[in-house]
């Protein structure tokens, strides 16, 4: 079986890399490492990977809003998304306690998924750096004593790392979507149970213009599940918007987007797709079922 290349940002072991491998299940998955999410996505643009999986938004920290400009700037087409459970971990090397670090490592948002412990431990300076995987394989390759990284568990089983505390993140139901991304050109047909879509659109600067475009999507049935403002360089008080909307007959989508041509500016499908399954939900609702 030829394998099928997936550009992540991160290395082996990384959030990244378990969202890959969710996206393709039934694929022989080649990882393609990328230190940024730009160098990402020019990997996938210049044909170096068949697809990439790119996070877009966790829900504690929010919105990678410099992810939705590289999506508004580069020719790929979102093909599907996964959502993944985040549970963060404190690990070290072997004979490490927890009195014995002196500083932990790890991307921003994992240091911010896990302040609430990081500031119960005052004696733990958080340094950001690229990857949470990759900051545990450096306290192993570098034999770092002191030295502490948040990272997935699969990283403590793959560098050979002892876990000082566990699921340190500061709230359990802690999700991050991810995009499935193709190149545009090629990018596979579109799904028949394709329910979601992602739109990206300017309206103009005046009372009343996004209002008329939530209009269109509640008279013709849509969910709108995401709306996200971005600043337009150069263009004071301006704004793009993404939108994520879902639907449960297509030809109510369909004619939103032609209702659309009339009350936005340089709208642009970035993807039609089948929504992911919402992990976070279901046990929510298991939750709530099994205290009544």
């Amino acid at each position: 079986m030829n394998s099928t290349k997936i550009a992540i940002q991160g290395g082996r072991a990384s959030f990244h890399d378990l969202a890959a491998c969710q996206a393709f299940p039934n694929h022989r998955v080649e990882i393609i490492p990328c230190g940024t999410f730009r160098k990402q996505m020019q990997t996938l643009v210049e044909s170096a990977a068949d697809y990439a999986v790119m996070a877009i938004e966790n829900t504690l920290a929010g919105s990678i809003l410099p992810n939705y400009g590289l999506l508004e700037r580069s020719s790929v087409t979102i093909i599907g998304e996964v959502y993944l459970r985040i549970e963060q971990n404190l690990m070290a090397l072997p004979g490490q306690k927890l009195a014995d670090i002196e500083f932990v490592k790890s991307h921003p948002m994992a240091l911010h998924q896990c302040s609430d412990f990081l500031e119960a431990h005052p004696h733990l300076r958080g340094v950001e750096t690229d990857d949470t995987a990759e900051s545990a394989r450096e306290i192993r390759e570098q034999n770092q004593k002191g030295a502490a990284a948040i990272a997935s568990a699969l990283a403590a089983e793959v560098y050979e790392l002892k876990i000082l505390a566990a699921s340190i993140e500061n709230i359990k139901e802690n999700y991050t979507r991810f995009l499935v991304l193709s190149r545009t050109n090629g990018a596979p047909p579109v799904s028949p149970s394709a329910n979601k879509a992602s739109l990206r659109f300017n309206v103009l600067h005046k009372v009343g213009a996004l209002a008329q475009v939530m209009n269109v999507f509640r008279d013709n049935g849509l969910n709108v599940c995401l709306i996200q403002s971005i600043p337009i360089p150069g263009k004071p008080d301006e704004y793009s918007f993404h939108v994520d909307v879902e639907w449960l007959e297509r030809p109510d989508y369909d004619e939103a987007i032609k209702e659309l041509a009339g009350v936005t500016r340089h709208l642009k499908i970035l993807g039609e797709y089948k929504s992911g399954s919402k992990p976070y939900l279901t046990s929510m609702i298991a939750g709530a079922t099994k205290q009544k």
